[in-house]
């Protein structure tokens, strides 16, 4: 099940009193948003060198500030179409650099299937957000509406990815020398949180562009009756 527009409200509610802190401090949103985009990235950096654990909780701080900026906008009524495009365009560029830490990462460490799990998800993920952006461009599902439809938004995305490379130091694989028909996964500790992880957000991911793309199936046949 999605987060709902009216559990994203209470979300961002709760958050308000740190945002607007951060306002009088001088920060602006925008600001926040290349704040939390230069998190992002340094978690990434921190990935890709496969410090999984610390780079799992620096992805998850980056992230977070989404809710930051958009909440100190609202409050402080600096809520402008610039600043939510600037919010989407960073978002987008940020998460694809922590799929591409997870790919460099994986790919020193040797580990081929979490690479190519890891491009996989950022893919399904990227549609996610492309459905949304040209069905709002095409006038379906105008303001906010889009976000609650899915089972795997970004916010559900963040939370698994983030958890994933945080537990990813902890082995569910035994280690097994090097040349055995298991080798491949089993000598790699991390191997078996991400295989998850990943799996998961590639799943719900394409899952979600699909229950969207039905949805705005259905909003057309609503609108050409109508007209009718």
């Amino acid at each position: 099940m999605a987060i709902s527009n009216d559990s994203r409200t209470r979300i961002k509610k709760v958050f308000e009193p740190i945002a607007l802190g951060l306002g009088r401090l001088g920060l602006t949103p925008d600001a926040l948003t290349l704040i939390g985009f230069g998190i992002t990235v340094f978690g990434a950096v921190l990935v890709s060198q496969q410090e999984w654990l610390l780079g799992g909780i620096v992805v998850f701080i980056g992230g977070a500030f989404d809710l930051f900026d958009g909440t100190l906008a609202r409050a402080t009524g600096k809520v402008s179409n610039l600043g939510a495009f600037m919010d989407s365009i960073f978002d987008r560029a940020g998460e694809a650099i922590v799929y591409l830490g997870i790919v460099v990462g994986c790919a020193f460490a040797g580990f081929a299937e979490g690479a190519i799990l890891a491009a996989t998800a950022m893919g399904a993920a990227f549609m996610v957000s492309y459905t949304r952006a040209k069905s709002e461009g095409l006038g379906f599902t105008a303001g906010s509406g889009m976000a609650a439809i899915g089972i795997m938004p970004r916010e559900i995305r963040l939370v698994i990815l983030s958890l994933g490379l945080i537990l990813a130091p902890v082995p569910i694989y035994e280690a097994v020398p090097v040349g055995t028909a298991c080798a491949g996964v089993c000598d790699f500790p991390q191997g078996g949180t991400l295989i998850v992880a990943l799996t998961i957000i590639a799943v719900g991911a394409t899952i979600t562009t699909i229950q969207r793309i039905l949805h705005v199936r259905s909003q057309a046949r609503t609108q050409s009756t109508q007209t009718q």
